[in-house]
């Protein structure tokens, strides 16, 4: 992240109340001329005082040395130029000290004050001045040319540094501005990034678990169906040949089909965006972790996992015109299953038909693994603003076979969660005669 200005001239550090070496080296120096320059001045004004040329000296060095607190304290040493104005001395001091004080961050009526205390006081004393010198002969030009000489020293003397001083001022402030504006949008993008990436994570996840539920809903059923099959197959192969070929060819379009819809689901996968976003090379990294893009780097991984998320989920899938064909071929593997339609069939959004026929092929599932031979009975209600399944089925009989399929306990962990994201109900558990009972509300809209 860009150091703010503060940040980075204290990073470099200075003495004292400087923020930078150059800046106390620059100072010192200023203060150093501006003490000679009034230390030299100090040997008039001694001589007019009638005091010792040495007093006048060291008056002037002191006097003069005080612009070395110009960046501390302004004020102070504006208030000390303006005090020896009288003695003729402190012109380099004065004209720093006004523009200090205007580029300070100072209230504008003291910045003010101070300058107009200052023309004031240049104005006297040029205008006293001069007319000393006109009086003397040193000058021989009208009267008008003392309060213009007195004006013109004045406002050259004052307005120029102060005005200097406001600019700098002004345009210093403006680039604090502006680069705090700058750090901000630049956490804000970091931000951004971090919640970004957040959020592309979730989609992840999210679209992990969707996809693990859609091979959990087309594999298990197929691969169950066959091995229902095939477990009849071993049962009457000697028997009653003809039966056990017809079984062998259900297995074999069941296994079609399974592998059908796999390739379909993989096809979406592959086809539903331009891939998963690849990692940066070490030189692409490096340069994009100089910049300001990297957030918008990561914004954009959290939109393009988003955007293929979406483009997989709204894939099309089965819908409930299928559940007939899905109830006969349990019946072709040998379940009594039964299944009945109430109020007018009518279609519904996509996500919504294919969840229904989720609920209804892994409820069949789990009665072909834990109570085959049971009688069973799917229920269909299309109602005004909502659509009903229910599956159930009776005790299995004690003789009947188990084919011992395995169960991966996530099915019906599955169809609450299909449920659940279309805002609906969904209810399962055994019925008080000894079976088992899978009941599901989506609204149709």
């Amino acid at each position: 992240m860009t150091a703010t200005g503060e940040e980075h001239v204290t990073a470099r550090g200075g003495p004292w109340w400087w923020a930078r070496r150059r800046s106390a080296v620059f100072d010192v120096s200023l203060a150093v001329v501006s003490a000679l320059e009034c230390a030299l001045e100090g040997i008039p004004f001694a001589r007019d005082a009638g005091i010792p040329v040495a007093v006048g000296v060291v008056f002037g060095l002191l006097a003069g040395s005080v612009l070395v607190v110009r960046r501390r304290w302004p004020v102070a040493v504006v208030l000390v130029s303006i005090a020896i104005t009288p003695a003729e001395m402190g012109f380099l001091m004065g004209v720093v000290g006004l523009y200090t004080l205007a580029a300070a961050e100072l209230p504008r009526r003291i910045i003010g004050s101070l300058a107009g205390m200052s023309l004031v006081g240049t104005l006297i004393v040029t205008f006293v001045k001069t007319r000393q010198d006109m009086s003397r002969g040193d000058l021989d030009i009208g009267d008008w040319f003392v309060p213009f000489a007195a004006i013109t020293m004045s406002l050259g003397f004052t307005a120029p540094p102060v005005l200097l001083g406001l600019y700098v001022g002004a345009r210093r402030r403006l680039m604090e501005s502006l680069r705090e504006r700058a750090d901000s949008l630049e956490r804000e993008l970091q931000l951004l990034a971090e919640r970004a990436e957040e959020r592309a994570e979730w989609a992840r996840n999210e679209e992990r678990t969707r996809i693990a539920r859609e091979m959990h809903d087309v594999v298990a059923h197929r691969v169950s169906l066959m091995v229902v099959h095939a477990a009849a197959l071993q049962a009457v192969a000697r028997k009653d040949p003809e039966k056990a070929v017809r079984n062998a060819a259900l297995v074999g379009d069941m296994g079609r089909q399974a592998l059908t819809e796999l390739r379909e689901m993989l096809g979406v996968l592959r086809s539903g965006g331009d891939g998963p976003p690849r990692e940066p090379s070490a030189s692409s990294s490096a340069s994009a972790s100089a910049s300001a893009s990297v957030p918008l780097a990561a914004v954009g991984v959290a939109a393009a996992a988003a955007a293929a998320a979406s483009r997989v989920a709204d894939d099309e899938g089965p819908c409930l015109a299928e559940i007939e064909e899905l109830v006969g071929q349990s019946a072709a593997a040998g379940m009594v299953v039964a299944l009945s339609v109430e109020g007018d069939v009518r279609s519904y959004a996509p996500l919504v038909e294919q969840t229904a026929y989720r609920v209804v092929q892994e409820a069949l599932t789990n009665v072909h693994k834990h109570a085959a031979g049971a009688k069973t009975y799917v229920r269909l209600a299309h109602r005004v603003s909502e659509i009903a399944m229910q599956v159930e089925n009776e005790p299995p009989e004690e003789a009947a076979s188990s084919a011992r399929l395995p169960s991966g306990g996530n099915g019906l962990v599955g169809m609450r969660e299909r449920v659940s994201a279309l805002g609906g109900v969904f209810v399962s558990g055994p019925t008080d005669a000894g079976g088992f009972r899978v009941s599901a509300v989506i609204p149709a809209s």
